[in-house]
């Protein structure tokens, strides 16, 4: 059942202040707490900030954000391989990047010449693996164009990777990273996950359960018709076609191999150039993670900007990378507001970031 939103601090009798802070930094309460629930704080009224500093579920929030982290280090260290520290800004954005590219750019102007904040480190991963000879990961802000509403944040925290292999490479390690995430979040947090989101049946079934893939094509038969939007070239999968799709396969399913107008650039091609070696990983609210594998050559790289119809030259370093280190990569982003929606059996993500953060609007702090 998800935890309701805007329903403001616990009411008296309820459990309300018997939270207390223990060494590990962890929270703890009594037996009898109620569940904890969030007091809608992305509305973003006058001396929220000091809402955030004493509601339990930001306070929860904030020890489940310390853990994901640490596990999240330990996993990819358990993999040989390392984080690396990148700037969050870029001339050459990794998003939108092709006809059916669905996100918009924030720029921004530093000192007098215009830039991105980057949508995703994706491309400095590649640059990264073949820098360290290993597989590469971070968890940062990637900042979007678009309104907020119940499950997209216009900022929100990505966690991701590249690593050396194809895309059945990737598939395999994002099933292992959401093993490893979960059921550690579990054992260090289960009591207070019930507490945030009323269960844990749902984690704790994941070690065992089958990671369902379907390609775009045979989704396309599984759900109603108009859950399929045509674009004339390219087809995409609507939010209610995501929802249809975990109803008649189960939660955890791969839709693989889209149509590659309907991915940036950057995705390898299928069998022909009319596929893309890519997969989009439902759960909880919906697409909780993208992956694909990239174009191993310069001329791979050509082909695709010109099927997309984009300006070569922002991106003349990533051909030039390709000259330089030939490497088969694929990576994955996780957004782990959109995990934490799942974990907390929570249906609004905006519940899920300490500080509101909206296109268009002066926020302080």
């Amino acid at each position: 059942m998800p935890a309701e939103a805007g329903s403001g601090h616990q009411q008296p009798g309820s459990g309300a202040g018997r939270y207390r802070r223990i060494h590990e930094g962890g929270i703890v309460a009594a037996p009898t707490m109620n569940k904890v629930r969030p007091s809608s704080l992305w509305h973003g009224r006058p001396g929220y900030h000091l809402d955030v500093l004493t509601n339990p579920w930001y306070q929860a929030i904030a020890v489940l954000q310390n853990s994901i982290s640490e596990l999240t280090a330990d996993f990819w260290r358990g993999r040989g391989g390392q984080t690396i520290f990148l700037p969050v800004t870029t001339g050459s954005i990794s998003s939108p990047m092709g006809l059916g590219s669905d996100s918009s750019p924030v720029d921004v102007e530093l000192a007098g010449v215009k830039t991105y904040l980057a949508d995703s480190m994706q491309f400095m991963l590649e640059f990264g693996c073949r820098l360290t000879g290993r597989e590469c990961y971070y968890i940062m802000p990637s900042f979007r164009g678009e309104s907020c509403d119940s499950t997209h944040l216009s900022q929100f925290f990505h966690s991701e990777a590249e690593i050396q292999g194809g895309l059945p490479d990737v598939l395999a390690a994002v099933e292992d990273y959401l093993v490893a995430l979960s059921a550690g979040l579990l054992a260090r947090h289960g009591d207070l996950i019930e507490r945030l989101g009323g269960r844990t049946d749902h984690i704790e079934a994941v070690a065992g359960r089958p990671f369902t893939r379907i390609t775009f094509d045979e989704a396309a038969t599984l759900v109603e018709p108009d859950q399929i939007v045509d674009h004339g070239g390219w087809r995409t999968l609507t939010r209610a076609g995501e929802r249809q799709l975990m109803r008649t396969t189960g939660e955890f399913v791969w839709v693989t191999h889209w149509d590659h107008l309907a991915v940036p650039y950057y995705q390898a091609f299928g069998q022909d150039e009319r596929t893309a070696l890519n997969g989009d990983l439902l759960f909880g609210p919906g697409e909780v993670v993208g992956c694909g594998e990239r174009h191993e050559t310069s001329a791979q790289v050509e082909a695709a900007l010109r099927l997309h119809r984009v300006d070569r030259e922002p991106y003349r370093w990533y051909l030039e990378m390709r000259d330089s280190s030939v490497m088969r990569t694929a990576g994955f982003g996780l957004g782990i507001e959109r995990y934490l929606m799942w974990l907390l059996s929570h249906d609004d993500i905006r519940d899920l970031q300490l500080l509101p953060r909206e296109n268009g609007k002066d926020i302080v702090p």
